[in-house]
């Protein structure tokens, strides 16, 4: 519960701003000096954002070991700003670490501050740091959130340099989609700094502070989209170039040039990834689009988050392996280093006796001998059984109630005469109208189990009845042929997978699916779903048709929920 780490410093990060109890540099949880910059003005404080005076409250005088609600013990303060501060502490209840803020219920945020924090907590997104308690008490308001000392602040990552492409476009696709949701939710951040973003040991990004951090601070603004999204912007210029994108130094990070205006980040670094550079100004131009491509600029998260997933996957980099050293064969001999024989000089090794050849004793003759007679046995045994069965066959040929068959029979011979069926075209199928990713339908037959079609995230489930009857691809075949089975590979494993068969009419993806006839159907709980059909079906148009999805956790196209994907679909006939 004593660990002490940059992520778990608490959620209102002081970074920009100077605390009324000391103009000096201050000491963060981690122990390193936190730098109280200017730039605050110009990355969140825009034109439209307003913050309000500084109150004049007085910050409670807590001390370490103080207990609130004889649950949550306060260990180290280590914010105090605003008439309010922060706290580790540890709830004893649990036996966990948390983060605590506190300000004097007459604070004039005080509401605002409660307010916000019980609307954060409803969110209840796996991509924000929760916030697990908000309570006013004795004349206090606090507010419990967790704490992470396993991650590490973005702001001490890009203190090591810039970030791989990859871990850029999964740093910006991961907050781009968490904001998105929040302000689906009607809540914003306005305070979204590298210090608000935590990256775990797992690779994922978190978010600190949602709505609570513009609140504890009086931050309100009239585009609350536009001002989080481009700090997104930000964030990703920052992490593309190890480089503040305004001409002020802020978050260890320094500024751009003065009087060069807002440059791309690949003209101030080298070897930047393009199209991560272009996202990035249109996140942060205010008034167009990037001077390459002239694409429009990005307003919101969701503006922002469907750029991203239009972007050709960014793949991580490949490992490298560092070889073995070469095997340095050895010169002295095991067993005879450092023994003298008796009376001779020390330096002179004593001549070790071969020992004797195997087998050659009494008792290994026996043995043998032993050996040799049973393999004798054996073969006469097996001799025997191979002359009885060729015996029993003659007999059987030449029985009269006997015939021979060639091929074409039942049973496994068959089997042996199936063969693959070629995919000439395929369309999602979708009877209500509500399409998932109709153009990657092609990506299910092009033989690469990298891409795929995938569904959206639903939150109910497997089942997806009654909400949505199913989802599905309508194969083409050419023509008319026989289909005995069919091999689909999934995406997502987990319990379960429902997928069906149905011989179709066409293309269309609107055609009732009463009218079409079901040949197959099986429940996987795997990324294979092999069926075979229960009746001879000779059709042009196969329907592959899932019912039923696993819960899987969120990826950078998706979010949390019960999904699948079909990365490779083979039929027989």
């Amino acid at each position: 519960m004593a660990e002490r780490s940059t992520a778990a410093v608490d959620v209102a990060d002081n970074s920009g701003d100077e605390p009324l109890s000391a103009k000096a540099e201050k000491a963060t949880a981690d122990g390193l000096a936190e730098s109280h910059d200017t730039a605050d003005k110009s990355t969140q404080d825009t034109e439209s954002e307003q913050k309000s005076p500084e109150p004049s409250v007085a910050t409670p005088e807590l001390h370490s070991g103080h207990k609130l609600a004889r649950r949550y013990r306060l260990e180290e303060c280590v914010t105090r700003l605003d008439g309010f501060s922060s706290w580790r502490a540890v709830d004893e209840k649990l036996r966990r670490a948390v983060g605590v803020h506190l300000l004097p219920a007459d604070h004039p945020r005080a509401r605002s501050v409660l307010a916000a924090a019980r609307s954060s907590a409803l969110l209840g997104d796996p991509r924000f740091v929760q916030v697990l308690d908000a309570v006013e008490e004795n004349d206090l308001v606090y507010v419990v959130h967790e704490w992470m000392p396993d991650a590490t602040e973005l702001t001490a990552v890009l203190a090591a340099g810039a970030l791989e492409a990859h871990d850029a476009y999964q740093l910006v696709s991961q907050v781009s989609q968490a904001m998105a949701a929040a302000h689906r939710e009607g809540l914003a951040h306005l305070r979204l700094t590298p210090s608000a973003v935590l990256r775990t040991s797992t690779g994922q990004y978190r978010i600190r502070g949602l709505a609570v951090n513009a609140a504890l601070r009086g931050i309100s603004s009239d585009t609350p989209q536009r001002t989080d999204t481009e700090a997104i912007g930000a964030l990703l210029y920052a992490a593309l170039t190890q480089r503040w994108p305004y001409e002020t130094d802020a978050y260890g990070l320094s500024g751009l040039p003065k009087g060069v205006g807002l440059i791309p980040p690949d003209q101030v670094r080298a070897g930047v990834h393009r199209g991560l550079a272009e996202l990035a100004m249109r996140a942060l131009a205010n008034d167009g689009a990037t001077a390459s491509r002239q694409e429009p600029p990005c307003t919101t998260p969701d503006e922002l988050a469907k750029a991203v997933g239009e972007m050709p996957r960014i793949r991580p980099p490949e490992p490298t392996f560092t070889p073995p050293p070469e095997y340095q064969r050895t010169t002295y001999q095991q067993g005879t280093y450092g023994r003298t024989a008796a009376g001779t000089g020390p330096g002179v090794t004593q001549a070790v006796a071969a020992p004797p050849a195997p087998l050659q004793s009494r008792t290994g003759r026996a043995l043998k001998w032993g050996v040799s007679a049973l393999l004798i046995a054996a073969l006469g045994l097996g001799s025997w059984q191979l002359a009885d069965t060729l015996l029993d066959r003659s007999k059987k040929s030449d029985d009269p109630g006997t015939s021979r068959t060639n091929g074409g029979g039942s049973g496994s011979d068959g089997d042996k005469n199936t063969q693959p069926l070629t995919v000439k075209d395929a369309a999602e199928y979708y009877p209500d109208g509500k399409a998932q990713h109709p153009g990657d339908v092609a990506k299910t037959y092009d033989g690469k189990s990298s891409t795929y079609w995938r569904t959206y995230s639903f939150h109910a489930g497997p089942k997806l009845a009654p909400f949505k009857k199913g989802v599905g691809v309508v194969y083409d075949l050419g023509s008319a042929k026989d289909v005995t089975a069919a091999s689909i590979q999934l995406h997502y494993g987990g319990d379960h997978t429902t997928v069906s068969l149905y011989a179709a009419n066409s293309l269309s993806s609107s055609a009732p699916l009463n009218k079409m006839k079901k040949f197959a159907s099986t429940d996987t709980s795997g990324t294979t779903a092999q069926l075979k059909a229960n009746q001879k079906v000779t059709t042009q148009y196969v329907l592959v048709w899932i019912t039923a999805m696993p819960y899987s956790a969120g990826d950078q196209y998706s979010g949390a929920g019960f999904k699948q994907a079909i990365t490779d679909v083979k039929f027989t006939g």
